[in-house]
């Protein structure tokens, strides 16, 4: 069954939870041929139940140990920009939409979604665009996210400090 998973992280995003479930939204994403909806709506006051969007089946649930499993069974992730988030999906290899919240102070969310988006492995919007980014988006343009080489950066340290020579 095609789905999609939504998270908020720890936080409070009732305006992206709003906007997946508006009838807009989950009309496109039913268009798509998405017909589950799984969200993760961490401390926000709105918690749809399964009947609440026509045409998708829907779970919510606020926190659990991991959301590695939805995200794995997930065929698109919508999150908001926080950089765990965005980095565990992108691990994933899941295609990602990554709503900003444009209300936040000082967003620096915002310059993560533009420099991942730059580099082609998400796209973004926000609340208030997140209906026609889903009518229009092409996942197909995402470009996998390659994983850091810590190794790499071990080898530099221990050089730099002469704890290894090569």
């Amino acid at each position: 069954m095609k789905t999609v998973f939504v998270t908020v992280g720890t936080t409070s995003f009732d305006e992206l939870i709003e906007s997946i479930t508006s009838e807009e939204a989950t009309q496109a994403l039913s268009a798509l041929g998405y017909k589950k909806l799984v969200l993760q709506v961490g401390r926000g006051s709105v918690l749809p139940g399964p009947d609440s969007c026509a045409g998708l089946l829907v779970h919510a649930f606020r926190f659990k140990d991991s959301i590695a499993e939805d995200i794995r069974d997930a065929d698109l992730v919508i999150s908001h920009a926080g950089a765990g988030s965005c980095l565990e999906a992108l691990g994933a290899k899941r295609p990602l939409l990554v709503v900003v919240n444009d209300k936040l102070m000082d967003n620096h969310q915002l310059e993560l979604a533009k420099q991942l988006h730059a580099d082609s492995h998400l796209l973004y919007c926000t609340c208030s665009t997140l209906t026609e980014t889903l009518r229009t988006m092409d996942l197909s343009v995402l470009t996998p996210f390659l994983p850091g080489q810590p190794q790499n950066f071990a080898r530099f340290l221990d050089r730099a400090l002469g704890l290894h020579t090569e």
